[in-house]
């Protein structure tokens, strides 16, 4: 089962499907996770220093039977590290916990209420990019006045921004002025951290398709164009949220997972948050 990619503005491919690390106990839980995901098909990884577990997704990486260079792997800045000399140096433990040459996608994991931090992040980001240590450079959970302040000043525009995304908070407008600008959009939390699987909406277009609700909104998200990176630790599930490419959402399908967006987030909003 071959995963669609997008291709980011640089010429590098991005898997659409990957698994996310998030809340993944580290050590077997994680190592277990991540080689169930690469046996059923995924090639991309997504972690981050403030997860804890970038050391178990290097080990494994080291673990499994496909070339690093067919892994796509993300990991992220935590806010604690902004900054242009101390982001240098987190990538460097970041990159020695995972055990690779280079990392795939190296995002600033949020963007806080220090504007010049952040901006003195993303010439880190520049430079570890021009350096070829880094494939691609990008954001997470940045809002639109965030990402202007990046393209103001920036010699490498960014490639990626990884935000809150499901059916019931759609960030149609973010995502559009993502579209304009170039940036592929990638979805945390897609299943709305399980809130959003027994939504009835939902429920009857899966059993309309004889899927499950992961599989619809999963699709969703290839069908509108996006990344999505759904987590889980149990190796029936992994296997089950790719097995996504062989169905297709109706028009309709769309309208209705679209409709039931109230804005909602169950995660934080970037505006407000900073914790280090």
């Amino acid at each position: 089962m071959t995963c669609p990619s997008i291709v980011l503005h640089n010429g590098v491919k991005m898997p659409q499907v990957g698994l996310g690390m998030w809340k993944t106990e580290s050590g077997d839980v994680a190592v277990n996770s991540l080689q169930w995901a690469v046996e059923a098909g995924y090639r991309h990884i997504d972690t981050a220093a403030a997860y804890g577990n970038e050391s178990s997704v290097g080990q494994g990486l080291k673990g499994v039977k496909v070339p690093r260079e067919e892994i796509f792997v993300t990991t992220k800045l935590w806010n604690a590290d902004h900054g242009y000399d101390k982001a240098l140096e987190a990538f460097e433990k970041s990159r020695a916990a995972l055990g690779v040459d280079y990392v795939d996608l190296y995002l600033i994991h949020w963007p806080g209420p220090n504007k010049q931090s952040y901006l003195d992040s993303w010439r880190a980001l520049e430079k570890l990019y021009e350096e070829k240590k880094v494939r691609a450079i990008g954001l997470s959970n940045f809002n639109q006045h965030h990402i202007e302040d990046i393209l103001a000043v920036c010699k490498v525009r960014p490639m990626v921004n990884q935000i809150e995304v499901h059916p019931q908070n759609t960030q149609a407008p973010l995502r559009q002025y993502c579209k304009e600008q170039n940036i592929a959009v990638t979805g945390w939390s897609p299943l709305g951290q399980g809130n959003l699987l027994q939504h009835p909406v939902l429920v009857k277009i899966a059993e309309k398709h004889k899927r499950t609700t992961a599989q619809v909104i999963i699709r969703w998200f290839i069908q509108s164009g996006m990344i999505v990176i759904p987590k889980s630790v149990n190796k029936d599930r992994i296997v089950a949220n790719f097995d996504v490419f062989n169905f297709t959402l109706d028009e309709e399908d769309v309208k209705h997972v679209e409709s039931i967006n109230e804005n909602k987030r169950f995660g934080p909003d970037p505006d407000d948050f900073f914790m280090v």
